[in-house]
């Protein structure tokens, strides 16, 4: 059995069959994974020019004329204490009436006191109950213009001369900040205020209560300045003063940017006066009134050479001023100027000089008499007299006293004359023999170009005349005799007057003047 199966298997494998038929398609394999993101495409053309805007407002209109137009000149408005400080009744000042004779010097205070009452006289200046000295040089002259100067007495800031309540580093025609003045912290009070000049009321003594400027010539924007609501006004002032009295009209009208200040103040309800009657015409309204005089094109006349009829005085400007600003039961400010007694100086006029110092004296006393009729006692009231800085006018010799100037006295304008001995009465003469006026100046255009043995003989009627230019030690232009460099004198009646005393700084001054009046 063995050997069977052995031969079975080597003979047992058949032929090869056909191949069998293919099998079906196998069915598709699972998609693939997404591929790597692309890189960014280049950048795209430029799209197509949109639709042109809408048209913009209007711009506002500037001026026509040659000045740029100016933004607010002022500090902006000013957060008043006042109402705090003085509640519970506590006493103070709500009423203040600032006198400045520009250029009243000691030497033209004494010389007239001499000329209107004599040696042994009074001004209505010296019966004020308190005096003291004030140190005047700018902060870059040791002699002070007077814009710094009033400024300081505004602001309690040190200025560059020619420069008018800004910032102390405010260089003259340069940039700077506004600082607030006296007269703008009584407006922010709701006291009402003004201005009494016999200047142009855009001269640097009144402008530095009211306005900002670092050129005190440039009188076209200080006008502005005083317009409400106008291009260039300033701000600060609230709804503009209530009284501005004095010259300059031409500031004012027929002016390069055609604007009509006058017709603009007087639609913003100031009343307007032209002449003395127009003043005196002024009737009294309420606390809110407002009035503007402007009696000149400049300056005003000299007070020798006013006529009544045109020109107002400066008592009558002041007096008027007092009855429409104390209306307003909460106060007022106003600052007075006797301002041409400094130009008479400058011309080394010294009979101008004094008439005027008389006529800004006799306005302290009618505005002493104005307001004692409210406050007799002067318990609200205080009235401060100073001046920004004095002049170069000196007294020569030892001369003879003289009485008070008349018709036919001389005065302190005539020679100086030997006050004892044989030669009692008669001219004192220099060494070259000539005899020589009581009153001259440090510097001016009348100097006599050597000698003066050649030189016409003076008498008494020629130094006393009107228009006489007392001799000078330096020559200068004519209208060019300078500043003087000396301390003045401040002197004050009233409540915190008792602080105005001593030697002070001119800074100073606006402090006072705040602590008395809590402003």
């Amino acid at each position: 059995m063995l050997l069977l199966a052995s031969v079975g298997v080597m003979n047992c494998e058949g032929p090869r069959g056909n191949d069998g038929a293919s099998g079906e398609k196998g069915a598709n394999g699972e998609t693939g994974a997404n591929g790597e993101t692309g890189a960014t495409g280049g950048k795209g053309g430029l799209g197509d020019k949109g639709a042109q805007g809408d048209k913009g407002d209007k711009g506002d209109k500037g001026d026509t004329g040659v000045e740029p137009p100016s933004t607010d000149p002022g500090p902006g408005k000013l957060t008043s204490g006042y109402d705090d400080a003085i509640k519970g009744g506590v006493a103070h000042a709500d009423r203040v009436i600032f006198f400045l004779g520009d250029g009243m010097g000691i030497p033209v205070m004494t010389a007239a006191r001499i000329y209107g009452y004599g040696e042994e006289g009074s001004l209505h200046i010296d019966d004020l109950p308190e005096t003291g000295f004030v140190r005047t040089y700018s902060r870059d002259s040791r002699v002070t213009d007077s814009a710094p100067s009033m400024s300081a007495y505004m602001t309690g800031v040190k200025m560059s001369n020619g420069v008018i309540a800004m910032s102390a580093e405010t260089p003259n025609y340069g940039q700077g900040k506004p600082v607030p003045t006296v007269l703008e912290w009584a407006e922010a009070a709701g006291w009402s205020t003004g201005v009494v000049t016999t200047t142009r009321v855009t001269h640097a003594t009144p402008a530095a209560t009211y306005s900002h400027i670092s050129d005190r010539d440039n009188e076209n924007n200080i006008a502005r300045q005083l317009v409400p609501g106008g291009l260039g006004f300033n701000s600060t002032l609230g709804n503009g003063l209530e009284v501005i009295f004095g010259g300059g009209r031409s500031q004012f009208t027929g002016r390069a940017d055609n604007r009509d200040l006058v017709t603009e103040l007087k639609a913003k309800s100031y009343t307007y006066a032209s002449n003395a009657t127009e003043l005196s015409a002024i009737p009294l309204t309420g606390a809110s009134q407002k009035a503007l005089g402007l009696f000149t094109n400049s300056h005003m006349s000299y007070e020798l050479d006013r006529n009544p009829a045109n020109e107002p005085s400066l008592s009558q400007m002041a007096t008027k001023a007092v009855q429409i600003l104390e209306q307003n039961q909460k106060g007022y400010f106003l600052m007075v100027e006797g301002g041409r007694i400094d130009h008479a100086l400058h011309d080394t006029n010294a009979k101008r000089a004094l008439v005027d110092t008389i006529a800004f004296d006799n306005a302290i006393d009618a505005v002493l008499t104005e307001v004692k009729k409210s406050d007799p006692n002067l318990t609200h009231t205080l009235i401060v007299v100073t001046a920004d800085h004095d002049h170069t006018m000196v007294h020569l010799g030892y001369a003879q006293r003289t009485g008070k100037t008349t018709p036919t006295n001389a005065g302190v304008l005539g020679l100086v004359k030997n006050y004892a001995g044989t030669a009692m009465g008669q001219p004192t003469n220099d060494a070259d023999g000539k005899p020589y006026s009581i009153l001259a100046f440090g510097n001016g255009p009348n100097r006599i170009p050597s000698s003066r043995v050649t030189a016409p003989t003076l008498t008494d009627d020629v130094t006393s005349a009107n228009g006489y230019l007392q001799e000078a030690a330096i020559r200068m232009p004519t209208g060019g005799e300078t500043h003087g460099g000396t301390d003045v004198a401040i002197q004050a009646v009233g409540f915190g007057a008792d602080q105005f005393h001593g030697f002070m700084d001119n800074t100073e001054v606006f402090g006072l003047l705040r602590k008395a009046t809590k402003l």
